[in-house]
């Protein structure tokens, strides 16, 4: 036996279930497919020499929250975060940008007659925004804290569309648009407010940062506590077949269902594997980075304060969007979600020079090439914009899946988050991280609490294992 536990995949779940899992005392392997670990957190010279760009996650709010990653002394191996003045702007086309600031009343100072409504919305919960955010990141159980869960849960099991009837303004409106947006969802579906109510509430908990260096410090970070730990990670080894790995007491798969069905078919029964294969994933994205010769030549210049710009105009357009793309179609004017790290973060660019990161949804597996609308709704904003542009680097959904296979069809969180697979990823168990097989487990971004680098898939996974850890025999999987 070369290890107690062997995780399949080194992402952001992966690594943190390892990191857990080798600070408790067991013997960890790491296999990761790639040349280099990351997941969803790496960055590269995507567009031109000395240019930085974040493959997929680029902001992170809910890392910086995480109940589990901010428990962990990733600063002693080279995480550092920096944070923007605010965390998202909300530019419209008639009116200045709507800014979501750390303080309450700088960010209700901008809605006429309804910074009472929004004070009621989000004011509660700040008074233990960590204890609501470790109940909200669990899976389904007993919270700890259940009349705080209670009432995120009357107000986030409503539609987006419905939660924002209390607000009359079009910039409240368009704020919490564009973080109910964040949910993938059509904003008629249940629980699509749970998104935008949970990102407004980060905002004033914390600037949403940006990693120095790129993302991939983030996973950088894990990997060095984690071989720290004693831990081993090996790179470039893919895993296809239940053979090709070394014996373990347990085996935890930082991978879609798709992928854990494909690899261990032969040890799991039929009736679970036709369940794991009806798994939603959802939209897919198409992404642009850019190299850019000055910043964003934004018509309200106080975006560039914000690590994130949300871009679509009001409540409606966004709805009109979001709607479109679950249909399968796409939108003239989708919306766009763009991040600014260049402008916080200097080592992302030449001296002078930024990067831009923008994404739009997509019906999943979709080729039409979104390069003209995406850049066009960020000239809608900032009039000059395609000016400042030296290189652009296109990323389909099918790029997506290609270079990471957890993004089925371009689906980049793990699937589908909405009322009847919120809990129940990948299919409804009592531990939603274990299979039919005890010693596969799943703890990928398709487990709960889902997508979102935070880690915490990886982490109650790990608490899985080790609550069947020593029951388990030392012997190959065939």
């Amino acid at each position: 036996m070369t290890a107690d536990v062997v995780v399949i995949g080194a992402g952001p779940n992966g690594l943190a279930a390892a990191v857990h899992l080798a600070r408790t005392g067991a013997a960890v392997t790491v296999l990761e497919a790639a040349p280099e670990i990351g997941g969803g957190t790496r960055t590269a010279e995507l567009t031109l020499p000395g240019f930085h760009h974040d493959r997929c996650s680029a902001v992170h709010p809910m890392a910086i929250l995480s109940p589990y990653l901010r428990s962990l002394p990733l600063a002693d191996h080279g995480l550092r975060w920096i944070q923007p003045p605010v965390s998202a702007a909300h530019p419209l086309d008639d009116r200045p940008a709507v800014l979501l600031h750390r303080a309450l009343d700088a960010t209700t100072a901008q809605f006429a007659g309804d910074a009472t409504a929004y004070r009621r919305l989000v004011a509660p919960f700040l008074a233990d925004p960590h204890g609501l955010l470790a109940d909200a990141l669990a899976p389904l159980g007993l919270p700890r804290h259940p009349l705080l869960m209670l009432r995120f849960g009357l107000r986030g099991l409503r539609s987006a569309t419905g939660l924002a009837r209390r607000f009359t303004s079009p910039e409240a409106r368009a704020l919490f648009a564009g973080c109910a947006a964040h949910s993938i969802m059509p904003f008629e579906r249940a629980l699509s407010a749970a998104i935008g109510v949970m990102f407004l509430l980060t905002g004033h908990v914390e600037e949403w940062p940006v990693a120095a260096g790129g993302s991939h410090a983030i996973a950088r970070a894990l990997a060095s506590l984690f071989t720290a730990a004693g831990g081993k990670i090996q790179t470039g080894v893919r895993v296809r077949a239940l053979s090709d790995l070394p014996a373990a007491r347990a085996y935890v798969f930082d991978t879609s269902p798709s992928q854990l069905a494909a690899i261990a078919a032969p040890a799991l029964p039929a009736r679970y594997l036709r369940r794991l294969g009806r798994y939603r994933y959802g939209p897919g994205v198409f992404k642009l980075d850019w190299a850019l010769d000055g910043p964003i030549p934004w018509r309200d210049p106080r975006c560039l304060d914000a690590s994130t710009v949300h871009l679509g105009g009001t409540f409606e357009e966004l709805a009109v969007a979001e709607a479109a793309v679950w249909r399968g179609e796409h939108p003239e004017r989708p919306f766009v979600l763009l991040c600014q790290q260049s402008q916080f973060d200097p080592s992302r660019a030449p001296a002078g020079r930024h990067t831009g990161y923008a994404y739009c949804h997509v019906p999943p597996g979709s080729t039409f090439d979104y390069t003209a609308h995406l850049e066009r709704q960020v000239e809608r904003f900032a009039p000059g914009f395609r000016d400042r542009i030296l290189a652009r680097h296109v990323t389909t959904p099918a790029d997506f899946e290609r270079d990471n296979a957890n993004y089925v069809g371009g689906a980049v969180t793990g699937g589908v988050a909405d009322l009847f697979q919120l809990f129940t990823r990948p299919v409804a168990r009592l531990d939603p991280y274990t299979t039919p097989h005890p010693r596969l487990f799943l703890c990928s971004a398709s487990t709960p609490p889902g997508g979102g680098i935070h880690g915490m898939c990886g982490y109650h996974a790990a608490r899985s294992v080790l609550r069947r850890l020593d029951r388990l025999p030392a012997t190959p999987l065939r």
